[in-house]
C-alpha cells in the first residue's frame, strides 16, 4: 500500500462527495464538516456495521439514544464541569491559543515554541473547560443553563434503571449508544480527525465488579478485530496502554485502540474501566439508588462499568486511509479505495453501455433487482472505461455492465474493483451472482 498523503485523502473527499468543508461558500467554519452524498452513505455504513456488531450480533446489549442537551447536574455530578479539561497556552506574540499537552521542546534549545510564529513567549498553561455551555428557554440567566453533552455515556448511567426494568436483562450486560457530542478543542484539526463536533459509538458494558478485569480484556481483543475484520491492516493498528497520569478521573484503566495514520500513531477508540465512579455519583447527586439486586444469590451491587467509545467519523476516515491505494491498469494509473464491501458508499454500479434507448429498460430492470439488496449507483455517462475509473476511486465493489449482447443474451457483464476481473452472468442469476461476491445476504 502506497504512503498516503493527507492531501491526497482530503482532496479526494472533497471531489468525490465524500465530506466538504461546512459553510464553504462564506468561507468555512473552523472544524465543521458536511457529509456529502457518498459520506454520508459510507458513514452509515461504519455506524450501521458497529450496530450489527455491538447489538444486533449479541444477545446482551441493548440500544439507547438519548438527549444531547442534558440538565447541569449530571455534569456537576459526573465530574465534567470540574475535570473535563486541557491545559491551555497563549501566544503572546500572535495570539494564537494552543493545547499544552500537544506541544514538544525543541530539539535545539529545550524550550517550547508557538507552531504559529516560532515564539517562545508562551503564557503559563490553565485549564480550559471543553464543555459546550447554552441556555433552555426564553431567559439567558443562570437558572437557564443547559449543556450540549460532551460524550453520550452520561445518556447510559441516568437511564440505567430504565433499561434494567424495561429490558429484563441482568449483568453482565451493555447499553449501546451512536450520536453527536460536542466538545470546545482548543485546536481542532487534522481533517475530521478532532472536530468540536462529532459522532460517537459507545457501549457502557455493565458487569459485576469481580469479573471487570475479565470483561476489559474481552473487550480490548473484540475491539481491535471489529477493525481488522472490515479490512484495515492489522500492522497499522495497536494497542495502547495509558499511563497513570493520563487516565480520565473516572478511569481505573484505559487502553487506546490506535491507527497508523500520515502524522503518526492516533486514537480510534479508547477502551475504559470506569469501575462503578459514574453510577455511584449520580446516585449521591439524585439520591437515587442505582444498583443491581441479584435474587439467585441475594447479592446488591453497584456494577462496574467497561466502556469501549469510538469515534464513528474518526473511523470512517481511517477507513479510506486504510482502503486508498494506486495501481496501473493497461499501463495506465488508477486510484481506488479498497473497502469493504459493507462499507463502501454503493456496494454495486449499474452501468449501461451506453444511454441509447434500447439500453435503458433492460439496465433498470437490473437496477430494480439489485436495489432491494445492496446500494447501487446508476452512472450512463462517459466512456465505459472513465466510469470504471470513477467507481474503483469511489470504492465500489462490482460494477454490472449491460451492452448490447444483454438484448440478445439476457446477461450481463460483472467487473470486480479490485482484479479488474470480468464474468458473464445471466441477469436471472445477478443477484445471486452478486449476494456470493460481496459474501452478504443484503442491507
Amino acid at each position: 500500500m502506497p504512503v498516503v498523503d493527507m492531501e491526497d485523502i482530503v482532496r479526494l473527499a472533497k471531489q468525490r462527495g465524500f465530506i466538504f468543508p461546512s459553510a464553504e461558500i462564506y468561507g468555512g467554519f473552523r472544524s465543521t464538516y458536511d457529509y456529502g452524498p457518498l459520506g454520508v452513505l459510507m458513514l452509515r455504513n461504519v455506524k450501521n456495521e458497529w450496530w450489527r456488531s455491538m447489538v444486533q450480533m449479541r444477545h446482551d446489549v441493548v440500544g439507547l439514544d438519548a438527549a444531547i442537551l442534558s440538565s447541569p447536574r449530571i455534569w456537576e455530578a459526573s465530574g465534567h464541569l470540574a475535570n473535563f479539561t486541557d491545559p491551555m497556552v497563549d501566544c503572546r506574540k500572535c495570539k494564537e491559543r494552543w493545547r499544552a499537552d500537544h506541544l514538544e521542546p525543541a530539539a535545539a534549545d529545550g524550550l517550547v515554541h508557538c507552531p504559529n510564529c516560532d515564539s517562545t513567549d508562551l503564557t503559563e498553561a490553565r485549564a480550559f473547560n471543553l464543555m459546550f455551555k447554552t441556555h433552555a428557554g426564553p431567559l439567558e440567566d443562570e437558572g437557564s443553563v443547559a449543556y450540549l453533552r460532551p460524550e453520550t455515556a452520561q445518556g447510559h448511567f441516568v437511564n440505567f434503571l430504565n433499561v434494567l426494568q424495561t429490558s429484563r436483562k441482568r449483568p453482565p450486560f451493555g447499553i449501546a449508544q451512536i450520536g453527536k457530542s460536542f466538545r470546545n478543542e482548543i485546536t481542532p484539526g487534522n481533517f475530521v480527525f478532532r472536530t468540536r463536533e462529532f459522532e460517537q459509538m459507545e457501549l457502557e458494558y455493565f458487569v459485576p465488579p469481580a469479573e471487570a478485569d475479565k470483561w476489559f480484556d474481552y473487550w480490548r481483543t473484540e475491539r481491535l478485530e471489529w477493525y481488522v475484520s472490515l479490512g484495515i491492516d492489522r500492522q497499522r493498528l495497536r494497542l495502547r496502554d495509558h499511563d497513570q497520569e493520563e487516565l480520565s478521573h473516572y478511569s481505573a484503566g484505559t487502553t487506546d485502540v490506535e491507527f497508523m495514520f500520515p502524522w503518526g500513531w492516533g486514537e480510534l477508540e479508547g477502551i475504559a474501566n470506569r469501575t462503578d465512579y459514574d453510577l455511584r455519583a449520580h446516585a449521591e447527586a439524585s439520591g437515587v439508588k442505582l444498583e443491581y439486586f441479584d435474587q439467585a444469590s441475594g447479592e446488591r451491587y453497584v456494577p462496574y462499568v467497561i466502556e469501549p467509545a469510538a469515534g464513528a467519523t474518526r473511523t470512517m476516515m481511517a477507513f479510506l486511509l486504510a482502503a486508498y491505494d494506486r495501481d496501473q491498469i493497461g499501463g495506465e494509473e488508477r486510484t481506488v479505495l479498497r473497502l469493504h464491501p459493507r462499507i463502501a458508499p454503493y456496494q454495486v454500479a449499474v452501468l449501461p453501455l451506453s444511454k441509447k434507448e434500447t439500453l435503458v429498460p433492460v439496465a433498470e430492470e437490473v437496477l430494480g433487482l439489485l436495489q432491494p439488496i445492496a446500494m447501487c449507483d446508476y452512472d450512463e455517462t462517459q466512456s465505459i472505461g472513465r466510469r470504471y475509473r470513477r467507481q474503483d476511486e469511489i470504492g465500489t465493489p462490482l460494477a454490472v455492465t449491460i451492452d448490447f449482447d444483454s438484448l440478445e443474451d439476457r446477461a450481463v457483464t460483472i467487473r470486480d474493483r479490485d482484479t479488474t476481473a470480468q464474468v458473464r452472468v445471466p441477469i436471472e442469476r445477478v443477484v445471486e451472482e452478486v449476494r456470493s461476491r460481496l459474501g452478504i445476504a443484503g442491507f
